[in-house]
């Protein structure tokens, strides 16, 4: 009997922020996906990071994962392994990302689909649709996401909460708005098995959900109709992967991450999201003892030579002094003539983050990644992961995973992935107090013992 496996492309990192004890996979050749595929965990993650690409670059990437992937399914099936897939492109949930791009590839590689769902609630985030209207709550009032600093995204940007006008507006006319199947909440919180065994030839929908149990009701539906035959892709934020993979309470409670903590050692905070919220969470961040802020300017990357050298010996300095370190670019948006030299902008600032991440203590003690894009390049890139595994979840929406232990500079490192739009104005300094309780008690203990030793 075939075994069905979660397979989620996740266009940053932060989808797993629902999750807990599954792979997240930086590589996709076909020996690493095969090592997802036959992990005892029902669901795994592949990272293709496409949010901070163009769209064709998305596309050839997204591409090259689904051909990939099919090579790894025939080799199990050859095996004697087979593995019914069902496939995820998880992307944001206030509606930015290469929709309908990826799931137009994936359904020309992985396909034939019966139907596409599209479901961006994130509880934990306060995203919910109501009426096949996607909102978000600010200052606890729910906000249609159209009306709120996330749809004027220069790269992704839209004009409708509406889902079924928004898949109008984002496949520019190729799927009407009236096309659109609608499942609202009357029919995701009843018997629908009828209504999705109907679905045919990759049929757009779209799914009202404002708790999580009306996706675990929901879900319980859809995995009938796949058991009967039906096949379903998903475009989806994190909410729905908690529903689908029905994983039971993460081992290690989020108050007690510190666990994870490398000898009560001090940690370091990388900053690159610029959204509103990140800046809030950053100026209470700084404020917090224990700390010291580094601000990089990024007017002078690329112009200063000097500038990586001098940043570095910073960071020594602070972690010698038993501080965690806060590295954060210059809050300031610029605003660039084109998408393509936003991006470019965006990749240069990143590659130098990245040469901080490789060059930070050997003997840190804990990491926080505050942003999706920057999450999926330090994971990648500035500790050069193949795979990292899932411990749980921090605060609501923020994963930890842990460096393997045979990693060459730092083995077992503790990495909170955060996204850029998710918690409270207190959430970031929060996370890290979680993290540093154990280096303040420790602290605490060596000053008592040098002041009692200077009497």
């Amino acid at each position: 009997m075939a075994e069905t496996k979660i397979i989620v492309l996740d266009d940053d990192p932060t989808g797993s922020q629902t999750v807990h004890s599954c792979l997240l996979l930086t590589r996709w050749d076909v020996e690493t996906l095969k090592m997802g595929l036959r992990d005892s965990a029902p669901l795994f993650f592949i990272l293709t990071n496409t949010r901070g690409m163009d769209a064709k670059s998305a596309e050839t990437l997204t591409r090259e994962v689904c051909i990939n992937l099919k090579k790894a399914l025939a080799d199990l099936f050859l095996e004697g392994k087979e593995i019914n897939p069902l496939v995820v492109s998880r992307s944001d949930s206030t509606l930015r990302g290469h929709y309908p791009v990826e799931t137009d590839v994936i359904a020309e590689e992985l396909g034939p689909f019966d139907a596409h769902f599209m479901v961006p609630a994130f509880f934990e985030g306060g995203r919910f649709t109501r009426d096949s209207v996607h909102y978000l709550m600010v200052d606890g009032e729910p906000v249609p996401v159209h009306e709120t600093e996330f749809a004027n995204d220069s790269v992704f940007g839209y004009s409708h909460s509406y889902l079924p006008d928004y898949v109008e507006e984002k496949t520019k006319g190729r799927i009407k708005s009236d096309e659109v199947v609608r499942f609202q909440l009357y029919d995701v919180q009843n018997d629908s098995l009828a209504r999705l065994m109907s679905l045919s030839n990759n049929q757009c929908c779209v799914v009202d959900s404002e708790a999580q149990d009306d996706l675990n009701h929901f879900c319980g539906q859809l995995m009938q109709a796949a058991a009967l035959g039906k096949r379903f892709l998903f475009r989806s934020a994190a909410s729905l992967l908690t529903a689908l993979a029905n994983l039971p309470v993460q081992p290690v409670k989020a108050e007690e991450m510190d666990r994870y903590v490398r000898n009560a050692r001090p940690g370091a905070v990388i900053v690159g999201s610029h959204v509103k919220k990140t800046t809030q969470q950053l100026n209470i961040l700084l404020q917090q003892s224990g700390i010291e802020g580094l601000e990089i300017d990024v007017e002078r990357i690329g112009n200063d030579e000097n500038l990586l050298d001098n940043i570095i010996e910073k960071i020594n300095s602070i972690h010698e002094a038993g501080l965690s370190v806060v590295i954060y670019t210059s809050r300031s948006e610029k605003c660039f003539p084109s998408q393509q030299e936003r991006l470019a902008f965006g990749e240069m600032i990143s590659a130098f983050l990245m040469e901080i991440v490789r060059h930070l203590p050997k003997t840190l003690g804990f990491l926080i990644s505050k942003g999706g894009i920057t999450s999926n390049d330090v994971l990648s890139t500035g500790l050069n992961l193949r795979a990292s595994r899932v411990v749980g979840q921090i605060l609501p929406g923020c994963s930890v995973v842990c460096c393997p232990p045979e990693h060459e500079r730092y083995p077992d490192l503790p990495v909170v992935i955060f996204p850029g739009n998710v918690g409270d104005e207190h959430s970031l300094a929060k996370a890290y107090s979680h993290l540093a309780l154990q280096t303040a008690v420790d602290d605490i203990d060596q000053a008592t013992k040098n002041i009692a030793g200077g009497r």
